[in-house]
C-alpha cells in the first residue's frame, strides 16, 4: 500500500489554475465524491438544475465512449469538432505555463476554464479518485456544495485498506464553511466525515434513506442516487432564491440516460444490460437491481477486470458467479486516462477452477466474446466488470439497438 498523499499532490493543478486566473473560484460548484453512485448522482444533480432552465456544466470520469463526456453543457455533449477546437484554444492559452499537467489535470482545468467562460449558473464536478488529492479539488469558495455518496473498499492500493482511510480522502473535498450532503453510513465513515466537517466549520446534512420517489421503473439504487441529488438541489434552490422542484422536473431528470449504469438495450428477444460495476459493493447493488427488474430470469454475463488489485476482482467474481447461469471471460487493453490491461483469462479460469466453479467460457477478443454472448439462450445478457471493457463493446451494441 502506497499512500496517495505521497503519490499525488495538487501543486501542479494549483499552479495551472492560477495561470489561467482561477476560473474554478468564479463558479458555483457541486462537488461529488464517493465510491458507489457518484457518477449517477452527478448526472442527476445536473439534470435537476437543467430542468429548471439553468445553464449547467457537468464533468464526469472516466468517460465511457468519448472524451467529450468530460465536458457537458446543459446535459449535452459538445460536438467532437467543437470540443477539439476549444481544447486546442485552451492548449494555446496554457502554452506559457511552466508546469506539465497530467491528462486528468489538463481536462479538469479545461472544464473549469470553459464553464467560467460561458458564465454557467453551476458546475457539477465528479471526483476522479479519492477527493483530497484529486485535480477537481481546487475550489475554495465557501458556497461549494459537497456530496459524498456511499463509501466502500476500492482503489485500496492507493487510498488505503480500511473504510476510515478511504473516507479520509473522500472527506478531503470539504473546505471552509461548505455544505455537505450524504446518507448516513457506518461509524468508521461518519466519524471521519464529522471530524472534517468540524475542522472546516462546515455544515453536515445526513439522511437515513432516500426521499420517496414514485418512479417504479427506476431501479432502487438509482432511486437512492436521485434521492440524494434531490436533497442537494432542494437546498440549492432554497439558498439561491428558487422554489421547490416540481414532480414533472424530477421525473424528467430521473429518465436521463446515464451511460453504462444499468443501461438497457433491447436486441431481438434479449435484454442486454451494460454496467461498469467493478467491485463487490457495486456488483451486489447491480445484481439486486437486475433481479428486481427481471425476477426469475436466467442471466449470462460477459466480463473482464482491470489488472492491479487481485482481491478486488476475486471478490467481484464471488458475487457475480452465483448469480448467473454462465459467464464469458474476455480481455481488453485501453490507453484511456493511462495505459491499462485486463486480468488475463488464465487467471480468471484458474480462480474458478480452484473454487470448483464451472459454467464459464473464454474468448480473448471482446467483439467476438460479445457475439458469443448474443448466442446464449438466457434472456438477460449482462456486460460488466470495467468501464474500459465497455468502451470496446458498447459501440457494437449501439449499432444494433
Amino acid at each position: 500500500h502506497q499512500n496517495a498523499r505521497t503519490l499525488y499532490d495538487l501543486d501542479t493543478m494549483k499552479a495551472l489554475m492560477a495561470f489561467i486566473g482561477n476560473p474554478q473560484d468564479k463558479l458555483r460548484v457541486i462537488h461529488v465524491a464517493g465510491t458507489s453512485g457518484k457518477t449517477s448522482t452527478a448526472y442527476y444533480c445536473s439534470a435537476l438544475l437543467r430542468e429548471q432552465g439553468l445553464n449547467v456544466g457537468l464533468t464526469v470520469s472516466p468517460h465511457v465512449d468519448t472524451i467529450n463526456e468530460r465536458l457537458q453543457i446543459n446535459s449535452q455533449l459538445l460536438p467532437e469538432a467543437e470540443y477539439c477546437t476549444l481544447l486546442s484554444e485552451f492548449m494555446d492559452v496554457i502554452s506559457g505555463c511552466n508546469v506539465k499537467p497530467s491528462y486528468f489535470e489538463l481536462l479538469t482545468a479545461f472544464a473549469y476554464w470553459e464553464y467560467e467562460r460561458r458564465g454557467l449558473d453551476y458546475a457539477v464536478m465528479e471526483v476522479g479518485m479519492g477527493g483530497e488529492m484529486d485535480a477537481t479539488n481546487v475550489v475554495n469558495r465557501a458556497d461549494k456544495i459537497c456530496v459524498i455518496t456511499d463509501i466502500g473498499l476500492d482503489h485500496t492500493e492507493i487510498l488505503g485498506d480500511t473504510l476510515s482511510k478511504i473516507a479520509g480522502f473522500k472527506a478531503g473535498i470539504i473546505k471552509n464553511q461548505n455544505e455537505v450532503f450524504m446518507y448516513k453510513q457506518s461509524s468508521d465513515v461518519m466519524e471521519v466525515v464529522e471530524r472534517a466537517v468540524a475542522d472546516n466549520q462546515a455544515v453536515l446534512h445526513t439522511f437515513d434513506a432516500a426521499l420517496e420517489i414514485n418512479l417504479p421503473d427506476l431501479p432502487l439504487f438509482q432511486q437512492r442516487n436521485l434521492g440524494l441529488a434531490r436533497q442537494v438541489i432542494d437546498f440549492v434552490n432554497n439558498r439561491d432564491g428558487r422554489g421547490p422542484l416540481t414532480e414533472a422536473q424530477i421525473s424528467a431528470a430521473a429518465h436521463i440516460n446515464i451511460p453504462a449504469r444499468l443501461e438497457r438495450f433491447k436486441i431481438g428477444d434479449k435484454m442486454v444490460i451494460v454496467d461498469g460495476s467493478h467491485n463487490q459493493q457495486k456488483l451486489q447493488t447491480l445484481l439486486a437491481s437486475v433481479q428486481e427488474l427481471y425476477p426469475n430470469q436466467g442471466i449470462t454475463a460477459l466480463c473482464g477486470f482491470v489488472q492491479g488489485n487481485e482481491q478486488r476482482w476475486q471478490e467481484a467474481l464471488d458475487v457475480l458467479l452465483p448469480a448467473v447461469k454462465n459467464v464469458i471471460f474476455t480481455t481488453f487493453h485501453s490507453e484511456k486516462d493511462y495505459p491499462k490491461s485486463s486480468v488475463s483469462t488464465d487467471e480468471l479460469v484458474k480462480y474458478c477452477d480452484f473454487h470448483g466453479v464451472g459454467g464459464y467460457e473464454v474468448e480473448a477478443d471482446p467483439a467476438t466474446a460479445y457475439q458469443l454472448l448474443l448466442q446464449r439462450p438466457e434472456p438477460i445478457l449482462l456486460i460488466t466488470g470495467s468501464f474500459y471493457l465497455l468502451n470496446h463493446i458498447r459501440p457494437l451494441i449501439q449499432e444494433q439497438a
